[in-house]
């Protein structure tokens, strides 16, 4: 995974410093970083270790202080996020990235089809919400509402919000940490799934250690730094996890 042409994120010299009155954060201290086209990625660290900055600053969520963001689209064009202007941000958010939190965020109003297809409206070439829901194993919860839905059950339609619109890379941060254990299984298999059937580029933030053995590569961040990187000979299914 060292070509060029397979890079989706470049980072150089990451910095981003937070100032709250007299006291400066360093939340990000020159990161030098690649994310590769097709991988399943976990960034591991614990709380305060930048792991949340950085995916914020690959999503165009947040701009950096200092450095270099690029990011090559499937056309094989590179687009430098951190000299892009605001409606340039949010193109790209639209358009490329999806995003996975540890909070679902869906309208409680809403179907599960019609929290999907909230993205599919706005997107240039999506899936269709039923196949999106499909994907992530909801195909006989198409109408019910999230009230309806168990906590893992809503965490997969967020996924397949953010997958409906077939975005290059799909950042996730701590996708399981409102979950017990076997539901948080069952989002990571979802999780993997995606990745294996669409190619789509996967990074997966966390504090758990033992879900970094489902990765290609393991990232680990210490103080704003990557501390080391590790590739996985195997990738372990997340049936076999245990923690």
């Amino acid at each position: 995974m060292d070509n060029d042409q397979d890079e989706v994120f470049t980072t150089r010299g990451l910095t981003r410093l937070y100032r709250m009155g007299e006291v400066t954060i360093r939340a990000l201290q020159g990161v030098d970083l690649a994310l590769y086209r097709g991988e399943l990625a976990v960034m591991l660290g614990a709380s305060g270790s930048g792991k949340s900055t950085l995916l914020n600053i690959l999503g165009g969520l947040d701009s950096p202080s200092d450095g270099e963001v690029h990011y090559r689209d499937r056309a094989g064009q590179v687009h430098d996020l951190t000299r892009a202007t605001q409606r340039q941000l949010t193109r790209f958010r639209r358009h490329h990235v999806g995003f996975v939190f540890q909070f679902y965020n869906l309208i409680s109003s809403l179907t599960a089809r019609e929290n999907v297809a909230i993205v599919t409206d706005i997107s240039h070439d999506p899936m269709p919400p039923e196949a999106a829901l499909a994907l992530v194993g909801l195909a006989e919860r198409l109408d019910h509402f999230p009230s309806q839905l168990s906590g893992g059950e809503q965490q997969r339609v967020a996924i397949a919000r953010a997958v409906a619109k077939q975005p290059d890379v799909l950042l996730c941060d701590e996708p399981t940490g409102a979950l017990d254990f076997r539901t948080g299984i069952r989002v990571l298999e979802v999780l993997e799934h995606v990745n294996r059937e669409t190619g789509t580029t996967v990074a997966i933030i966390t504090h758990n250690e033992v879900i970094g053995e489902m990765a290609d590569r393991i990232i680990r961040l210490r103080d704003g730094r990557v501390d080391e990187i590790h590739a996985n000979a195997r990738r372990r299914p997340p049936g076999e996890l245990r923690w």
